[in-house]
């Protein structure tokens, strides 16, 4: 009974101390976003209580069938997805192994040894050593009083959830990536259409202008500025060329391919520009995967807090065992060689030269990073959607005033090369007005590519995850939807 007593005198002791427990300390409240966005547009006639209308794969709304079919095969051999699926899986295991520790842990074990030693009197080889084996099986539990153990289980839950949101941003971020992409490539397709036709007028005007020269109509001057803007038409063509071809090989790698193994069809066909959705309110960011995982950073360090706070108070750990101890392994099994051991430990470090203290403030300063980080994150988000709001609208007007300008370009283009094959204007006419025209329109399919990429990066912002991440999926699932 004595026995018992002290054997159970930590863990009341303990108990006694348990009001003392560590107090969990609370992150600070999410960063609550606008009503809505401050750029002006059709948008703004959505509430914040609006219901979202943009899908998921925000990309179909092009109605692309290329574009969709890239897509799927993004989620499925993009690397960069690959090594975040690797990241949720370690961080599953973290906080399987968090979970776990508050647990008894059990071990067995056996052993044997045969052990002597010479007296003054004997040899070694004379002696008798003396033989032993042992069968034991021992016990130790941790007690969580302060709530060190279920702070860093709480804290590896959040940087699951960050990991898994880690994730859904990354697989956003590459679908976009991609869309942009492709409408780039289309776009320098159609801009090489352009100069091909360009050079075959150029070409034409080139063989007017010698026809006039050898008639000694036009003087030589004409003839090398023709020559000049077809050149100079050529080597445009080569370069979008080349630029195209390097637009394909980045679709190749974001797919997970070798470049040399994709290849896509010309269409120099760009989708119709879209509407931006009229129901936008801004809360739509708090979906963001982003800035979830950065909110569960913020309570991943948080947790971190009360894990440094804890060690301050002293560790209780129970434990127990028992076994069986003999001579020899023969009958080693029986009672009379049985042996058991109860205790409990309490313990707690008097003089640690401060290592504790700085613990504490160290995690206090990492929260008050992260806690910065995620604020920023948001700040970020929401820029970039005003960003692309006012971009939108504004490339909208800008495409309608390039087209107008298209328009002109063209008519003064044939009125200038009429004057010319009636000899009234010179050839210089002619160069102007034939660059003019080719600029304008191909600043036409430049607004074109900017607008949708401000579209495709604003159905990208607001639309992402609606629910949050079902951390009870598999990895592979989650990147596939």
């Amino acid at each position: 009974m004595m026995i018992l007593r002290y054997t159970l005198l930590p863990l009341a002791a303990a108990l006694l101390l348990s009001a003392c427990a560590v107090s969990p300390v609370a992150p600070p409240a999410a960063l609550a976003a606008p009503a809505q966005f401050k750029e002006v547009g059709p948008w703004q006639r959505a509430s914040s209580a609006a219901s979202p209308i943009v899908p998921d794969a925000w990309w179909t709304l092009f109605k692309d069938p290329v574009l969709d079919d890239l897509q799927q095969r993004l989620v499925i051999g993009n690397e960069t997805l690959k090594s975040s699926v690797a990241a949720v899986a370690s961080a599953r295991a973290v906080l399987t192994a968090s979970q776990s520790a508050v647990f008894p842990t059990l071990s067995a074990g056996v052993s044997g040894a045969r052990n002597g030693s010479p007296t003054a009197t004997t040899s070694l080889a004379a002696q008798n050593p003396n033989n032993s084996a042992s069968l034991s099986l021992n016990a130790s539990w941790e007690v969580d009083l302060w709530g060190r153990l279920s702070q860093a289980s709480r804290g590896a839950t959040s940087a699951l959830q960050a990991s898994a949101d880690d994730l859904a941003s990354a697989r956003l971020s590459a679908q976009a990536t991609l869309t942009q992409t492709y409408f780039s490539l289309r776009t320098a397709e159609a801009q090489a259409q352009l100069l091909e036709r360009s050079v075959t007028a150029y070409q034409r005007s080139l063989d007017l202008t010698q026809a006039r020269y050898d008639g000694g109509v036009a003087p030589r001057t004409d003839v090398l500025q023709a020559q000049t803007q077809l050149s100079s038409a050529q080597g445009q063509l080569a370069e979008l060329t080349a630029q195209r071809g390097q637009l394909e090989h980045a679709i190749a790698v974001l797919l997970g391919l070798s470049p040399s193994v994709l290849t896509l069809a010309p269409t120099a066909l760009l989708p119709d520009t879209l509407q931006v959705p009229a129901r936008l309110p801004a809360t739509l960011l708090e979906r963001r995967p982003d800035i979830a995982a950065a909110q569960a950073r913020v309570a991943a360090s948080y947790a971190q807090i009360g894990v440094t706070d804890a060690a301050f108070f002293p560790a209780l750990t129970l434990s127990g065992g028992t076994g069986f101890s003999n001579s020899s392994l023969v009958n080693l099994v029986n009672t009379p060689n049985l042996f058991w051991s109860l205790g409990s430990a309490l313990a707690v470090s008097i003089l640690d030269g401060g290592q504790r203290k700085q613990a504490s403030a160290q995690a206090r300063a990492s929260a008050d990073q992260v806690t910065a980080s995620y604020r920023q994150v948001v700040l970020t988000a929401l820029q970039e959607v005003e960003d692309n709001l006012v971009l939108g609208y504004q490339l909208q007007q800008e495409l309608n005033w390039q087209a107008q300008a298209l328009q002109s370009a063209q008519r003064n283009l044939e009125i200038t090369l009429d004057q010319y094959r009636a000899g009234t204007v010179s050839y210089l006419n002619v160069v102007v007005a034939q660059t003019a025209a080719l600029g304008v329109e191909s600043n036409l399919f430049g607004v074109r590519n900017r607008q949708l990429a401000a579209v495709n990066q604003l159905l990208k912002n607001i639309a992402g995850r609606w629910e949050p991440i079902e951390l009870t999926k598999p990895e592979q699932a989650s990147v596939a939807q």
